[in-house]
């Protein structure tokens, strides 16, 4: 029977515009039927708060149960701001409900003990913060955690500039690299600029679809 992986989107952003997603289920996961929920307003609705909140939570909790009503056999939760989010759904429902942060935070830790953490989104910064000291503590390791946010460069890539954007995050890099060991790429939107980042601060930069998907293959093969 082929399984179902239910991804949980907070804009239309990886469906409209930048299909990372769509390409990397292509190729790592072909066999695999994806069913995309969406709540076309709700990162919108977090950024404007400032913070996520307990109705924001109940939104996406709404579509992590109905990921489940409608059979699948894995939640995928594809965005970095709502990840918080993900432990309360994972009370709610009976399958492995999976953030896309996981293995990235994962390894960064692994990789060094001063990491840079880039965002353009101001809400992504703390969860993918808490992620990277979670998983230091669970390798009884300590991390030091730059943040650098590269402001309204999320905007400048919806407004379709993807140009102007990719400025921004390549100026923010430039700024961060010399002070820490490794970068982290906080929102799948920016992963497709991680070999130019590499190349032009000579750091390893780490982003979230392709170890998320490949995660996913893995737990797939296993069900």
């Amino acid at each position: 029977m082929t399984k179902k992986i239910a991804v949980l989107h907070t804009s239309f952003v990886f469906l409209n515009t930048e299909l990372v997603f769509q390409n990397l289920f292509k190729e790592l996961l072909p066999g695999v039927e994806i069913i995309d929920f969406v709540d076309g307003t709700v990162l919108a609705d977090v950024r404007k708060a400032g913070t996520v909140q307990s109705s924001h939570i109940r939104r996406m909790c709404h579509l992590a149960q109905a990921a489940q009503d409608a059979g699948a056999d894995l939640i995928f939760s594809a965005c970095s701001s709502l990840g918080p989010s993900m432990d309360v759904a994972r009370k709610l429902v009976d399958i492995p409900v999976i953030k896309i942060d996981d293995p990235m935070t994962k390894k960064a830790v692994q990789l060094g003990s001063k990491i840079g953490l880039m965002a353009t989104v101001p809400t992504t910064l703390p969860p993918t913060e808490d992620l990277l000291h979670f998983w230091a503590a669970d390798a009884g390791k300590k991390v030091e955690v730059k943040q650098h946010l590269c402001q309204g460069a999320f905007d400048v890539l919806m407004s379709g500039n993807r140009e102007g954007h990719d400025k921004m995050v390549l100026d923010g890099a430039l700024l961060l690299a010399p002070q820490v060991d490794l970068i982290v790429l906080a929102q799948a939107s920016m992963s497709r600029l991680a070999p130019m980042l590499m190349q032009e601060t000579g750091k390893t930069v780490l982003s979230s679809p392709r170890l998320a998907v490949e995660y996913l293959s893995t737990l797939i093969e296993k069900m």
